[in-house]
């Protein structure tokens, strides 16, 4: 029988196996914790992160999934401003809804492709 960490760390390897980021498209990794969210666009080859946000630097306090949305905007603005267009998302072993999903949809709204 698994724990949920150590099922999502099963899933997680598999979406890492598969999915790599470059200086070109960079992957799109998100963390989440039970109060915040954590996301961060690493070049895997160089294996720098180029752009990072978390909703720990959110100074309003707004519900989990709205400063989700909050991270993946401020994240895409960011990433523009760096010359990035488009990612490649790892999910990090969690399900593509609710919050992670939020912070993709706000990404996106921000103008990342992926």
């Amino acid at each position: 029988m698994f724990s949920k960490e150590s099922r999502r760390n099963k899933i997680r390897a598999r979406i890492r196996s598969r999915v790599t980021g470059t200086a070109q498209k960079p992957r799109l990794s998100v963390f989440r914790s039970n109060k915040f969210i954590y996301a961060q666009l690493i070049d895997d080859v160089a294996g720098k992160t180029l752009v990072s946000v978390s909703s720990r630097a959110l100074t309003e306090k707004i519900a989990k999934v709205d400063s989700s949305v909050a991270v993946g905007k401020t994240l895409a603005e960011k990433a523009v401003a760096a010359g990035i267009t488009e990612v490649v998302f790892d999910r990090g072993g969690y399900l593509y809804h609710g919050r992670v999903k939020a912070l993709a949809e706000g990404a996106r709204e921000g103008g990342l492709k992926f």
